[in-house]
């Protein structure tokens, strides 16, 4: 026998292997085979039988696709499940998403039972989030895609997500998975450790992240911060508005830390020059300075003659009069003259008066007493023993006795 002949015969055997094994398939039975051909809406397969088997888009990817090499390349090996025979066409149409589903639900429940990340790609953009082919249809919903709001998912479609499975329910073919979780459990053990690491005095770069009435939450490098309205600024700040925005960056000091309820207290105003630190070359003692009252309390009101740098008015020092009450005379937010009376940055005391800087007012005249020059009484003039001075005497005693002393002569 020939070579030749060997080889016919050896090619006759194999065919008629292949068809033998095609008979035998039936609906539902699953084969493998190469990927030989993509086109927009389907892929080819080699099963090695006589007819060639078509897998549609549809029943690529659990998850709707554009274009068919989107799920799989040409000489990619893949198992498959026999959907359909069409002898007219010598023809199998295969699923291979029908496999991957099959397969998907262990993976998945281990999956959720262990709590395992993994990685997905975002397939499509829909309606309340985002979709992944994990084997089977997989949902992201948008509350679950990061830890901040997302307004724009149009981007998404591509990228590569850490996910966790939220719920899965086979019954019903249901998949929820979760970025989110991925992401906050990342950054709370980020939090611990930098928490950890924080100490109090610390100086910080950071970045506003959200405002709140209440002050503002400064992110320092993954973990945030709070800044109390009352440490934004040595001045009085009605809302963090006014001071900072989003997005800023902005130097802190750390304050206070408590790991245990991961809370970090931070200050700007810590962080810049104290107003008393630059008050000493501002003001002198004598000075007429200009500021606002603060405050007023019973003894005396508090005035502000520079950011952060208040000096206090005793009672007695606001007015010329007498006053019960500092409210008699002022009220808070006035703006008033003072002349500074003492200056002691170092112990961040100053005391002002008000009433030195103006004039004091004429106080009324007493009537004049009339400077008039008693006559002496007759009596008084008879009495020897009367002690008379010059002032109520006009004449003198030679003028007195004079006529009695020449008798005695």
């Amino acid at each position: 026998m020939s070579e030749e002949t060997n080889v016919q015969e050896s090619a006759v055997a194999e065919n008629q292997e292949a068809m033998d094994n095609f008979v035998s398939l039936k609906k539902g039975d699953t084969v493998k085979g190469s990927i030989v051909k993509i086109e927009d809406n389907q892929a080819y397969v080699s099963l090695g039988y006589k007819y060639d088997g078509v897998i549609p888009i549809r029943e690529l990817s659990a998850v709707q696709l554009d274009n068919a090499n989107e799920a799989v390349q040409v000489g990619q090996e893949v198992e498959l499940k026999v959907i359909s025979i069409d002898d007219e066409k010598e023809k199998l149409v295969l699923s291979k998403k029908s496999v991957d589903g099959e397969r998907a639900w262990d993976s998945l429940q281990a999956r959720f039972e262990s709590g395992e990340v993994f990685e997905v790609v975002v397939a499509d953009v829909v309606k309340g989030g985002l979709v992944a082919d994990v084997g089977v249809r997989g949902f992201i919903p948008a509350s679950m895609v990061e830890r901040h709001f997302v307004e724009d998912f149009s981007d998404y479609k591509g990228r590569t997500l850490r996910v966790k499975v939220k719920e899965i329910d086979q019954e019903n073919g249901k998949v929820i998975l979760s970025a989110k979780e991925v992401l906050d459990a990342e950054f709370e053990g980020n939090k611990q450790k930098l928490i950890a690491a924080l100490k109090p005095g610390e100086q910080l770069e950071g970045t506003v992240q959200r405002l709140t009435p209440f002050g503002a939450f400064i992110d320092i490098g993954g973990v945030d911060g709070l800044v109390h309205v009352s440490e934004l600024s040595w001045q009085h700040v009605a809302h963090p508005k006014d001071v900072v925005a989003e997005g800023q960056a902005v130097t802190v000091k750390v304050l206070k830390v408590d790991p245990a309820a991961g809370k970090i207290s931070l200050s700007m105003k810590a962080a810049q020059p104290g107003p008393w630190e630059t008050a000493g070359s501002q003001f002198n003692i004598g000075d007429i300075v200009t500021g606002t009252v603060r405050r007023l309390v019973t003894f005396g009101a508090f005035v502000e003659i520079a950011p952060g740098v208040e000096g206090l008015v005793h009672i007695s020092q606001i007015a010329h009069r007498h006053i019960a009450t500092p409210f008699e005379v002022l009220q808070e937010g006035q703006e008033v003259q003072a002349k500074v009376l003492d200056f002691n940055p170092a112990e961040k005391r100053v005391s002002l008066s008000i009433k030195e800087t103006e004039e004091a007012p004429e106080q009324p005249q007493k009537p004049e007493r009339q400077q008039r020059e008693r006559a002496p009484k007759q009596e008084e003039l008879n009495n020897p023993n009367v002690s008379l001075n010059s002032q109520s005497m006009s004449y003198s005693l030679a003028e007195r006795f004079g006529d009695k002393l020449n008798k005695l002569k």
